[in-house]
């Protein structure tokens, strides 16, 4: 017997189910089920992947992400490839203001010699629609290698239709730290109802943020890219090449900051390498900065250099008051003695005036 988990598509093997708020247990993932009477039960997902409950009771079902790198998936080319064909380097982003390391973006290298490069890898992996299956393995080294850094996740369009991506075992809803989803300007385009559906749940199920990348690439419709309220923006790297020298570059990024802030996203700058492209896009507003010129990509993350000096903010000062004004022990007993307003002269008679009783005299 075949039955979905709700709101993931997911195929579970045998498990009566009952709606409910569930969590699994040692992560932040949560889903919309739970399995009624479920004793040692799993459910292949495909591709070596597996989702494993193990319970004898509703309430406190385990979940726990596995992939086993071991076997490969069913067919060739891409679809034989296993966690052990692929490599995971990742590249600093970094904040403008503080110099500081603000996250860290998850790039793919293959080890095969049939696919030299990302580009030749996903080219193939689209001929045989298996961008789903390598999204996952991506997906599990970088979260395997990547530490408790915050991380910068890519998704190819295909992925959005796939079942791989909405799976509750996936990595993206275990990490100890924010994740960030990105997804191509173009995608967001052509794909605007999917990512629009998939990607914003998605982000809801496991708290993830969603990134709208190489924006500027000539896909522009800002209506759509505001639909999908990205929480960052990435510039083309076509905008941020020798931005110093293209003052109509420099009035588009301005602007693309301006609306950002309105929208409440950030803004990062891909690809620079220079010195004066930092400087430019530092002085636009541009909120983070990535590229060879802060660090090349490497495993595990690595850290990265900042041309410029970090000025700490001061501590906040206390007001100091000067101490009380000491009167010379003279004046002090003068001002002690004598009443406010009155005089000290004492007229013929013994008695001051304002000492003299201004009631009449008693009757006799």
């Amino acid at each position: 017997m075949e039955r979905e988990l709700p709101g993931w598509g997911v195929p579970f093997l045998g498990m009566p189910q009952k709606a409910a708020t569930w969590e699994g247990e040692g992560a932040s993932l949560r889903s919309d089920a739970i399995f009624e009477s479920v004793h040692r039960s799993e459910s292949v997902l495909g591709g070596g992947a597996r989702i494993r409950v193990t319970s004898d009771v509703v309430s406190k079902n385990k979940l726990s992400w596995t992939m086993n790198d071991e076997v490969p998936g069913e067919g060739q080319g891409v679809r034989r490839l296993t966690t052990a064909d692929l490599g995971v380097v990742f590249q600093p982003i970094v904040d403008m203001v503080t110099g500081r390391t603000f996250a860290h973006e998850a790039l793919a290298r293959p080890k095969r010699p049939e696919y030299p490069n990302p580009m030749v890898l996903f080219e193939a992996a689209e001929k045989e629609e298996a961008c789903g299956r390598l999204g996952r393995l991506i997906r599990q080294v970088a979260f395997s290698t990547c530490g408790s850094v915050t991380l910068f996740v890519n998704l190819h369009p295909q992925e959005l239709s796939s079942h791989w991506l909405v799976q509750p075992d996936d990595p993206i809803g275990f990490h100890d730290q924010p994740v960030y989803l990105e997804v191509t300007e173009s995608a967001a385009f052509t794909h605007f109802e999917l990512c629009l559906r998939v990607l914003k749940d998605l982000c809801r199920r496991t708290g993830a943020a969603l990134v709208v990348d190489d924006f500027g690439a000539g896909y522009s419709n800002l209506e759509r890219v505001a639909d999908l309220a990205p929480a960052i923006v990435k510039l083309d790297l076509a905008l941020t090449r020798d931005i110093h020298r293209h003052k109509p570059r420099q009035i588009v990024v301005k602007h693309v900051v301006n609306m950002c802030n309105e929208l409440g996203a950030k803004v990062v700058a891909e690809g620079v390498e220079t010195l004066d492209e930092l400087k430019c896009v530092r002085d636009l507003g541009v909120n983070y900065a990535q590229g060879y010129l802060l660090a090349r990509p490497a495993a595990p993350p690595p850290g990265h250099d900042w041309p410029f000096t970090v000025i700490q903010p001061a501590a906040p000062r206390r007001l100091q008051l000067p101490p009380p004004r000491k009167l010379p022990t003279a004046v002090a007993a003068k001002r002690v003695s004598k009443p406010p307003g009155r005089t000290t002269k004492t007229p013929p008679g013994g008695r001051p005036s304002w000492a003299k009783s201004t009631k009449p005299p008693p009757r006799g």
